[in-house]
């Protein structure tokens, strides 16, 4: 019966394998896991339903942040917010030795800007990929770098959709978690792009100087034309880098992350960042009117139901049904049985995270699916204060991000890396791409899994401010070592 339990996720890793969408994927499965539910635990339709709609419940705040952070993402682009980072970076000059740190450097905070790691990467890989063609850069490098700094937002970024779903299912604010794992994201940042910095150094490239309008006139009128249909805002972004934009417009990008490192809370740190890039946006003449831009919100509150919330709906619902039958039980006892402390049931749970990450081939189904589990396991299996308790549902939230996020740039089959490809053919078809060259000049993922990994399993996270975990005796294993759920 447990391995009965467990055909669901095997059915909805199966169907994200064979290349399905989530969207269609996930309410396969949902209905496949209520059919086991029936099977297995007797229980009836609606019990089912019940059980399904109680996890779908608790996501409804989550949702209402979502549809803002959408429509942060989408003034952001079209603005000139994310393209003012392009163009005040690429002032200070690239040649074939800097262009991948630089592509790093940008989409790291571009990411922040936007909140997506997808948009992200589909607004500087045209730039990027071209700018490294006209100045004799290393391909591989620069898109690994750049796949790389996109994931950096994504991670930690207070308008990210996996920021806020991860911290959300783990019971704890956003900025709290922004905050919590700020300097070891920042440390990773610096770490990684130092390592592309040596890396391009080691390659012997040359110092050919390049320019972002030649980029763009680069870019070929078909790959343009399919960049309009796989993200439109990207030609906007593309057209405003060429055409320039006033260096003002990044200011609402660092109101945005300067107020939600004060603590405010999230629905205003967003709501903050959409009023900036309209004030700005109007001084800058980007914004024609105030019906042109409350149409950028309502798209990004369209983008977000199209498919976001949509997708977190049914997965929320399948999350919901598959606790309700214990389905994750086993897996649970054996990662308690095999712990010994709490650091290092919290290091299980990290692994736990990538294992369940590989096997959807989806960081928001990870996300979701997994995050019950780790939540539930160190709720029902820690003796510790309420305060130490939130301490570890904020490494629990970290986990469940980071591992999704990064750790999807390290599975050659994941979803992302598909995008990642995919759009990076598109745009420079000069290139053969696959996902495992990709993989294996991105320093940004490899430092990020297994440093958080590490840290965690060897209480190092003590010596970085905001990250350490309560450590034994403030917490401990309950004697019983059972999970609950």
């Amino acid at each position: 019966m447990a391995i009965v339990k467990l055909t669901p996720i095997f059915l909805l890793a199966g169907l994200m394998i064979s290349g399905m969408d989530l969207v269609m994927a996930a309410p396969l499965a949902t209905i496949y896991a209520g059919l086991v539910a029936g099977f297995t635990e007797k229980h009836r339709y609606d019990e089912i339903m019940e059980n399904g709609f109680k996890a779908v419940k608790e996501m409804i705040l989550v949702f209402f942040i979502l549809m803002f952070a959408y429509a942060v993402a989408e003034t952001f682009m079209a603005t000139g917010v994310g393209a003012s980072i392009i163009i005040i970076s690429l002032k200070l000059g690239v040649t074939a030795k800097t262009v991948a740190v630089v592509g790093f450097a940008v989409t790291s905070l571009l990411s922040i800007a936007t909140g997506t790691s997808w948009g992200t990467f589909a607004s500087c890989a045209p730039v990027f990929l071209w700018l490294n063609h006209i100045v004799g850069g290393n391909i591989l490098l620069t898109t690994a770098a750049i796949a790389g700094g996109s994931c950096f937002g994504d991670n930690i970024g207070l308008i990210s959709d996996t920021t806020v779903v991860s911290s959300g299912l783990q019971k704890v604010t956003v900025t709290d978690r922004v905050r919590h794992q700020g300097v070891w994201s920042g440390l990773v940042l610096l770490v990684s792009g130092i390592i592309i910095y040596l890396v391009s150094l080691s390659m012997g490239l040359p110092n050919t100087v390049g320019s972002a309008a030649e980029a763009i006139n680069s870019i070929p009128v078909d790959v343009f034309e399919r960049l309009a249909e796989v993200r439109p805002a990207a030609v906007t972004l593309l057209e405003q880098v060429k055409s320039g934009v006033p260096y003002y417009m990044v200011i609402p990008m660092f109101l945005v992350i300067a107020i939600a490192f004060k603590g405010v809370p999230t629905m205003i740190c967003l709501g903050i960042g959409i009023i900036s890039a309209l004030i700005f946006g109007l001084a800058a003449g980007t914004v024609q009117s105030l019906n042109s831009f409350l149409e950028l919100v309502q798209a990004g509150f369209e983008s977000a139901g199209s498919w976001s919330v949509v997708m977190m709906l049914w997965i929320g619902a399948f999350g919901g049904i598959m606790s309700s039958i214990k389905a994750f039980e086993p897996i649970s006892k054996f990662v308690l049985k095999i712990s010994k402390s709490v650091k290092q049931l919290m290091f299980y749970n990290g692994v736990l995270c990538l294992i369940g990450n590989a096997a959807l081939a989806d960081e928001m189904a990870q996300i979701v699916t997994i995050g019950p589990i780790i939540k539930e396991m160190t709720d029902e299996n820690v003796e510790a204060s309420e305060e130490d308790m939130y301490k570890l549902r904020l490494r629990n939230s970290a986990f469940s991000d980071a591992m999704g996020v990064f750790g999807s740039q390290l599975i050659p089959w994941h979803c992302y890396m598909g995008f990642y490809v995919a759009i990076c053919m598109a745009v420079y078809p000069l290139h053969e791409f696959n996902a495992l060259d990709i993989i294996k000049y991105n320093y940004m993922a490899i430092v990020a899994v297994a440093s958080m990994l590490i840290l965690t399993l060897t209480g190092f996270d003590r010596f970085i401010p905001l990250f350490k975990l309560p450590s034994e005796p403030q917490v401990s294993l309950k004697k019983e070592k059972q999970a609950i759920y």
